[in-house]
């Protein structure tokens, strides 16, 4: 079954590279216009060029609300609206102890990884889909269903990312559907150091047998933004090759 997305308008944080890049390749594909945003400029012109499809770029970081209402206004003014939101951006600045973390680093992690999709979609509410309707995908990690001490602070705001799922579903329906998608352990840039030196031994302990690519959770993000998923809303999708259920010992 082809999944199209023709006539929709879809703006995909962090998507210069890994997970971002992937589902924005995949929306463009299937139609949709798409506006490709992240913190580097010449980044984000490397990206669009190895995309087939009408695409814009836009050089915001996802934690400062004056460059996400700039993004989100450039997406309306270049392509008309906004019906599909993927809150991507991430950041893990500290990795140790949850206990031992200094203070400006957890408030980098919570700006991004929490306040940032909040605000994301709340530009895009009042920019468009307040009277538009559209979807929201917000893309959260399995860390947040689980405990990872090296990445403890990390998938905190992961795991809140899903519980803000549930609360923005329930506060914008029915117009605008709410979802999320937890990725296992995929194989990008800013995961490394998580697989890299371990991939086969990781892979051999997944009941898939291998690491997620970023096309794995680009798959499910068109999934979640088209008329197929039309009647979910607030939920999480996992993607992570069985990781969550795979067996002991």
């Amino acid at each position: 079954m082809e999944i199209r997305l023709d006539g929709q308008v879809a703006l995909v944080t962090g998507a210069s590279k890994g997970i971002g890049k992937a589902i924005a390749k995949t929306l463009a594909e299937a139609g949709a216009q798409v506006v490709l945003s992240s913190r580097k400029q010449d980044a984000l012109e490397v990206a669009a060029a190895d995309i087939d499809g009408h695409t814009s770029v836009f050089a915001a970081n996802a934690g400062d609300p004056d460059a996400a209402a700039a993004c989100v206004a450039h997406t309306v003014d270049t392509f008309g609206r906004v019906d599909i939101l993927v809150n991507n951006a991430a950041t893990n600045p500290y990795m140790g102890r949850p206990i031992e973390i200094d203070l400006p680093r957890y408030d980098k992690t919570w700006e991004v990884n929490l306040r940032g999709p909040l605000v994301w979609a709340q530009e895009c509410w009042k920019a468009s889909m307040q009277d538009n309707g559209g979807a929201v995908i917000n893309i959260a990690s399995i860390g947040g269903m689980s405990v990872e001490p090296g990445i403890g602070i990390y998938n905190t705001t992961k795991a809140a990312l899903i519980h803000l799922t549930k609360v923005l579903a329930a506060d914008l329906s029915p117009g605008v559907r709410v979802n999320a998608i937890a990725p296992g352990l995929v194989k990008t840039d800013m995961a490394k150091a998580l697989w890299e030196t371990g991939e086969e031994q990781i892979a051999k302990r997944t009941p898939l047998h291998r690491l997620g690519e970023p096309e794995d959770i680009a798959n499910a993000a068109l999934f979640l933004a088209s008329e197929l998923s039309s009647w979910m809303t607030g939920h999480t999708l996992v993607v992570d090759g069985g990781a969550l259920i795979r067996p002991i010992g």
